[in-house]
Formats: C-alpha cells, structure tokens, sequence
C-alpha cells in the first residue's frame, strides 16, 4: 500500500496537477462563499459542491466536462430540495433516499455524464443528512451550491486547463447486455439492496447518523462491476477508514476545530483524496476519513466516541454491500473479466492491424488511438482481476493462473507500443513478411477469445528488424497466455 502512494508513475504528473488544481478550486469556492456572506454550514455546503464536481466530473474532452459541470446543479438542487422538505418526514424521506441511490447507479448506463450526475444527486442528498439541512435553508445552500460550482468551473476550465493540451481520453464502455443482463441494471439494484440494508441497521446502531451506513455502501459499488471487486473495496473501505480513525484521534482531536490549523489540514486531505484516488482506494479512504473528522471538529461536534460510531457505521455499510452482491442479482468476477480479457486481446489484433497498415504505406491508418484505448482496457482488466490477486485470496493456484495473464497482457502491450513507435517512423519501411505475421496474430486473437481449440503456436526466434520483432513477441506473448486462459477443465482463467 505504501509503495503504490509513494512509487507509482505519475507519467506528465497528472495526479499531481489533479490534486493540486482540486486543493485551489475548492479553497476558491469556500472564500467565496465565506465574502458572499454565508454561514459556516453555506460554506461546507459549497466546499463539497466543488469537490465533487472536481472530481467526479470525467468526460473525455474538455468540453464534455464543461457541459457535466453546468448539469450538476440542475440535478443536485431538486436533489436538495427533497432532502431538506422530507427532514421530518422519515419514512418517505428514507424512500426517496433509496431512489436516489437506484437511479444513480442506474444512470451509469449512459457513460461518465451519467456517473457524475448519480454521485452528484447522491452525494447532495447525503451532504442535506450531513448537515441536518432545512427548508428554511434552501437559499443559502442553494448559493453555496450554484458559487461553488461556478468557482470550480472558473478553476478548471479557465484558470488551468491542462486537458485541452492532452488528447482526448479513451473511455472504455462496459460490457454490453439487456434488461437484467445490463451489469449498471444489475448494479442498481444491488446497490438499493445494499443501502437499504445499511439504512434499517445503521439507524438502529444511530438515529443521528445512520447516513453514514448508506454512504459507505454507496462509495463501495462506485468504479466496481463484479462482486469479487466490489467485495475488495469494501474491505479496503474498512481499512482506509480504521487508519484514518487513528489518524484523527493524532491529528484531528488535538486540533478541535481551531480554524486555521484545520484550515491547513483540510487542503492536506483534499490533496490526498486527489493524488491517490487512482492508485490507492485504501489511502484515498484515509484521507476521506480524516477530511470527515476535520469538518465534524470545525462544527465542534468531534469526540472519540462519534470516530467509533463512524467506524461501526462504515462496518454495516461494507456489509450491506457484501450482502447485496453475493445474494442479490450476483455479477460474477467470471462474466466481467471474460468480458475485458476478450475486449483488450481483440484491441490488440487492432493496434497490430493499424501499425501494419501504417508501416505498409497507408496514410489513414493511425495506431495511436487505439494504444491509447488498449491502455485503459488494460487498466479495467487489472480491475477486475483484482479479487483474484489480492492477498487474502485463499486460492493460491487461481492467484499465480490470474499473476500470470496480467504478466502476459503487459508483455503484449509492451510489444504493441513497441512496433507503434516503429511504424511512426516515417523511414520505416514495409516487409512482406508483416502481412504473415499479422494473420498469425489475428488468428491466435481469435483462438483465444473465442475458446477454439486449436492450438496458439509460439514463433521461433524474432528477426532483426524492429516491426518484426515486436510481432514475433506479440505473437509469443499470444502463445503463453493460450495456457492460464485455458484452465484445465477447458474453462478460462475467468471461469475461476
């Protein structure tokens, strides 16, 4: 856990700009607000407006997201509107709140607009239970949310926009289905299960913050597509938010609100939510935890008994969401890493096809794009692989199988970037032993996701010239994964 904050890639320091863009949006935001004339509670309010449309908001482009971050308020403010009139209403007002939960893993379906907008809606409605919010206060957190905003929008779009400079992002859909096959359906009502088995639970362990509960089982389904994920990142969850316990009663308790060490030590937890949330849930779950603490001290309610209630809520949501997952509409690791797998070897077979096209004269073919989305494929993959490779995984033989295809997908990245930048060179000149070459890899591609029997050949020696080099360790890379995809009942890896 140490070594992925410390020692993990930061190519272009991109987390770094990340967070630290994150830390001056939201510090904006909460200024503004404050010489708007707001109270303490408008001012929360708006600091985590802008925190989440830093950070939730992730279109492609850089318009996209400009266009995500005008739609927040228009779906946060009816959101908070509900939450404040229904206060004192319980009932609907716990029925409502599991809609909200439904529909926003639902709207998931239509890609990363429909993912900020659902934690958007969620996260106004848990921010209303945060801060017991009124009818009598809609206008003032209304502002908060709308300067708030605006603020982080003025930041990321004007003052450093980093994205226009990059290319586009490569967003990789999820696995396609219908109705019930749908994993975002399945998802929805997995995650309602979930938060309303947490919601009953947590209000018996606490009238006053059982929302706590919910939230962590929210936050558990959110990135997750198979049970085996979701169940990693309940534990870590849990763990990011126990070393987070003991670092507030170092840091926070001491502190007791006084407003500018808290000042000091809230855009030091903002920065680590933003800096590790890709490579760590663990430490960005530590850096919630201790933002939380930070906050409850500001509002002067912080004390050792409200961190273990914190805890045994966190404890009911994780298990709301194991619950859900395991016996409600179960999304199997089997299903969603099959599904990656095949979609990042046939990507290969593309990145190939273009870079043999580019290096045979071609002037349309451009194998950059689809690097790019083999990259993010990769990524997902590792995702789902993940419930098999982790430490308490009590099956040793899956682990190595699943160590062993992730080794084996880098190797073929590493091939394809290689016979890319080969082909760029416009000095590159075309053999015909490419075309060769590259049938062979297409039918090891097609061998390999489609569960043919034949076997994947492994090439001899690679020649001396570079583009045909890369395809002999493309093609061998093909050749050592036919063995751990084809488990020895003829199931993949993935039916493991």
């Amino acid at each position: 856990m140490l070594k992925r904050m410390f020692v993990a890639p930061d190519p272009g320091r991109a987390r770094l700009r990340f967070a630290a863009r994150a830390v001056l949006g939201i510090g904006l935001a909460v200024v503004v607000c404050f010489l708007a004339g707001q109270s303490v509670i408008g001012a929360v309010t708006g600091g985590l407006a802008a925190l989440l449309a830093l950070f939730t908001v992730t279109d492609p482009t850089a318009r996209g997201q400009a266009v995500t971050t005008a739609l927040l308020p228009a779906v946060g403010l009816p959101v908070l509107a509900a939450a404040a009139e229904l206060h004192a209403v319980p009932v609907a007002r716990d029925l409502v709140f599991l809609a909200v939960v439904g529909a926003g893993v639902y709207a998931r379906r239509w890609g990363p607009r429909g993912h900020s907008l659902g934690v958007f809606a969620f996260m106004t409605f848990f921010v209303a239970q945060f801060l017991h919010a009124t009818p009598a206060q809609l206008p003032e957190l209304y502002a908060a949310v709308l300067l708030s905003v605006l603020s982080a929008a003025v930041v990321r779009f004007g003052v450093w926009c980093y994205e226009r400079r990059l290319p586009p992002a490569v967003v990789a859909a999820p696995p396609a289905g219908r109705g019930l096959a749908r994993v975002t359906t399945r998802q929805a009502v997995q995650a309602t299960a979930g938060a309303g088995f947490a919601l009953v639970v947590g209000q018996l362990v606490s009238g006053q913050r059982w929302y706590w509960a919910v939230g962590a089982t929210w936050w558990i389904f959110v990135n997750t597509a198979s049970r085996g994920e979701t169940l990693v990142r309940g534990f870590r969850r849990v763990l990011g938010t126990v070393i987070g316990i003991c670092l507030g009663f170092l840091v926070a308790v001491p502190v007791g609100g006084a407003p500018v060490p808290t000042a000091v030590l809230v855009a030091v937890a903002v920065f680590g939510i933003f800096y590790t949330a890709a490579v760590s849930y663990t430490w960005m779950m530590l850096c919630v935890t201790l933002l939380a603490e930070l906050l409850y001290g500001f509002l002067g309610v912080l004390s050792p008994g409200l961190l273990a209630l914190r805890l045994a809520e966190t404890g009911v949501g994780a298990l709301g969401a194991a619950l859900a997952v395991l016996f409600v509409l179960p999304v199997t690791t089997h299903a969603i890493t099959d599904a990656w797998i095949q979609r990042a070897l046939r990507c290969v077979h593309a990145c190939t096809a273009e870079a043999a096209a580019r290096l045979a004269g071609s002037t349309t073919a451009d194998p950059a794009p689809r690097v790019a989305e083999l990259e993010q494929l990769l990524g997902r993959v590792r995702l789902a692989v993940a419930p098999l490779v982790h430490p308490l995984n009590p099956m040793p033989v899956r682990k190595r199988r699943a160590r062993r295809v992730l080794a084996l997908l880098d190797d073929c990245a590493r091939e394809v970037r290689g016979l890319v930048a080969v082909a760029a060179d416009p000095e590159a000149s075309h053999d015909a032993r490419l075309a060769a070459a590259c049938w062979r890899v297409e039918s090891a591609v097609e061998a390999l996701t489609e569960g043919r029997p034949e076997s994947v050949r492994s090439p001899a020696e690679p020649p001396a010239e570079p583009a045909l080099a890369h395809l002999h360790g493309l093609e061998r890379a093909l050749a050592d994964l036919a063995e751990p995809l084809r488990a020895p009942t003829g199931s993949r890896l993935v039916g493991a």
